[in-house]
């Protein structure tokens, strides 16, 4: 039988579980609330195929700001992605396990660095040497998906790294007993055995891209257009919602509420696939 203790601090816990998950409902509510009747006003196709973004007149189409999200996030993909994964398999299958268990901490610790430090440094350095050596304004695609790619290595690496981690000794063994140099072992046993793992590190680092704002706003440009180069200036959601919220009234809050909703949605598809992911790797 429990005591009187273990059941008090078993069901405080559930309420405090409750409690957040209570949280994340009403704020759901509250966004869809705010939001959906301005998509049911204007349609779901022009809020969303449309590129026209203009609150003063009656427009609200934000394709141009989805492509830009969607532009400054494979970015950060596609560099973010192999440097992660490098630097992953790095620590998990050719260090020391003393060396790991302090370098593992330090990058990790890159999460903690306010994203604002990180577009202070895009600002200062690397706007200025993307105008000089490839041209345009600086302020792009490419100034934001760099500053992005930086910001998601925590993510990809921490979970890359427990996903080669739990993958049993003994298929390294067996590899290694068969002839297979170490390299060899890692990348057609070790990487297979850890997929679906390494996956869901690189669905949760596109959803932490994705939802970023502040570095973002400081390297992108922020011009409501549809990119067509890296080089090119861009607007993501997010940015829009913080940079016009604060001056917004009537159907242009709605909107800007209406975004945050298209936003969520896209945001929980992804911490679903990453859920359903990791489910499968623990099988």
């Amino acid at each position: 039988m429990k005591n009187i203790k273990e059941i008090v601090v078993e069901k405080s816990l559930f309420l405090i579980a409750l409690s957040a998950i209570f949280m994340l409902f009403l704020i759901a509510v509250f966004i869809f609330k705010e939001g959906v009747p301005l998509i049911t006003k204007i349609g779901l196709k022009d809020f969303i195929a449309s590129a026209q973004w203009s609150p003063f007149e009656g427009k609200f189409g934000i394709f141009s700001m989805i492509m830009g999200s969607l532009w400054i996030t494979l970015g950060a993909l596609v560099i973010g992605v192999p440097l992660g994964l490098a630097c992953a398999i790095f620590l998990s299958e050719f260090v020391h396990k003393n060396t790991r268990a302090i370098l593992k901490p330090v990058v990790e610790l890159l999460a903690g660095i306010p994203s604002v430090v990180y577009g202070f440094i895009g600002v200062i350095v690397l706007v200025p040497f993307i105008r000089q050596h490839f041209g345009g304004p600086g302020l792009s695609i490419l100034a934001g998906a760099i500053i992005l790619g930086i910001m998601i290595l925590p993510t990809v690496i921490s979970i890359s790294i427990d996903a080669l981690q739990a993958v049993p000794r003994s298929y390294r063994e067996g590899s290694l007993a068969l002839g297979a140099t170490k390299w060899q072992t890692t990348r057609m046993v070790t990487l297979k055995a850890a997929q679906s793992g390494i996956v869901a590190s690189i669905i949760l680092g596109m959803g932490r891209a994705i939802g970023e704002t502040m570095a973002v706003i400081m390297v992108a440009g922020n011009a409501v257009k549809i990119p067509h180069s890296i080089l090119d200036p861009a607007r993501t959601l997010t940015t829009n919602i913080a940079l016009e919220m604060g001056f917004a009234s009537g159907d242009h809050r709605a909107a800007l509420f209406a975004t945050g909703v298209v936003l969520f949605i896209i945001i929980m598809i992804l911490n679903t696939l990453a859920n359903y992911v990791l489910t499968q790797h623990k099988k």
